[in-house]
């Protein structure tokens, strides 16, 4: 099968090439499974004789040799980060298989009443740390995933984004091309000032739907977007996420550990840090979940949109570094009045 009508394949043929190939004949069921924002397919197959496994089925094909979760779990193999194991992969098809890890994300996880989430959250907190103290290596051009920044471009990107696909794509508001330009201003200081930080690797999506649970340790998943950038981008994602309530108490405890581990020198104005990377975090979180539910028609983003705003409203009514911004955006987002 050529690349070119692989492309064109339903996703269900692929995976049941890939079975074919492969010679997976025991299967008892091929199930597919809720992906979050990916625009990858998963499935879950299960055997007769042999563990479960998950396909991940891309959307076009791939060259293994440069897809780019391949080779970040190769260095996260090395720096001990826990992530699924790799048992296969077809890239004519885009298929890859995947170690099944069961059904527990970390968001899950929380849904029972009574656990007790600090244990996770250390482990969660101590990842973090790991990839951080990951240098880049010393070789031009520089491999995967440290080709790759939050330089000034890709925040500004990513707040645009916010504009167009919540502003304009689900609330369908239109501003004036004063009030874009004002609005630009402020996205421009906000990326300018994160892009002028010292940069360490990030995983770039780490929250409770990327953090599996099995057997209490936790397995990192969704890391192929891995880049350098500031010291906060993980931990906002972790104690600010958009999924879960987290205790006060918990994310003190974390920050706290956080802090204990970085370099002296990392600690310097870390909570204003912190808070500007909340807020250009939250609004490109509100420009994809915008996107999700207005475009991509998945409208489970909507239980979402609360918690974020929660945090987004906080974090610009503490600081007058976001007066402007506040004062630009609440005419039209009344969410972020208190």
């Amino acid at each position: 099968m050529t690349a070119t009508s692989t492309r064109h394949d339903p996703i269900d043929h692929r995976v049941a090439a890939y079975l074919r190939r492969t010679g997976v004949t025991d299967t008892t069921g091929v199930a597919r499974l809720h992906g979050d924002a990916s625009n990858r397919a998963y499935f879950r197959v299960t055997r007769r004789r042999s563990p479960s496994l998950v396909l991940a089925v891309h959307p076009e094909p791939f060259d293994a040799s440069t897809l780019r979760q391949l080779v970040v779990g190769e260095l996260f193999d090395r720096l001990a980060i826990p992530i699924p194991a790799t048992f296969g992969h077809a890239g004519d098809l885009g298929v890859l298989a995947l170690e099944d890890l069961g059904p527990d994300t970390l968001q899950d996880w929380l849904a029972v009443a009574e656990r007790d989430p600090a244990p996770l959250y250390r482990q969660a907190i101590d990842l973090i740390v790991r990839l951080q103290q990951t240098g880049a290596p010393g070789r031009e051009p520089a491999p995967p995933p440290f080709d790759i920044a939050f330089d000034h471009a890709t925040l500004t990107r990513e707040l645009t984004f916010f504009r167009a696909e919540f502003l304009g794509a689900y609330r369908r508001l239109t501003l004036s091309a004063t009030q874009s330009h004002a609005l630009d201003e402020e996205f421009a200081s906000i990326a300018e000032d994160l892009a002028e930080e010292p940069r360490v690797l990030c995983h770039r999506d780490y929250h409770s739907r990327n953090l599996m649970v099995r057997h209490q340790r936790l397995v990192v998943i969704d890391f192929q977007d891995a880049r350098m950038g500031p010291d906060t981008y993980d931990l906002v994602s972790l104690l600010r996420d958009s999924y879960v309530d987290l205790a006060p108490e918990l994310v003190t405890e974390m920050t706290d550990r956080f802090l204990a581990a970085i370099p002296r020198a990392q600690r310097d104005r870390f909570h204003q840090r912190f808070d500007l990377m909340s807020v250009q975090r939250h609004l490109k979180a509100l420009g994809t979940f915008g996107h999700q539910i207005a475009v991509a028609e998945r409208p489970a983003f909507v239980s979402a949109l609360p918690r974020t705003f929660r945090y987004l409203r906080a974090t610009l009514h503490t600081h007058d570094r976001f007066a402007r911004l506040l004062e630009l955006l609440t005419p039209h987002l009344p969410d972020l009045r208190m």
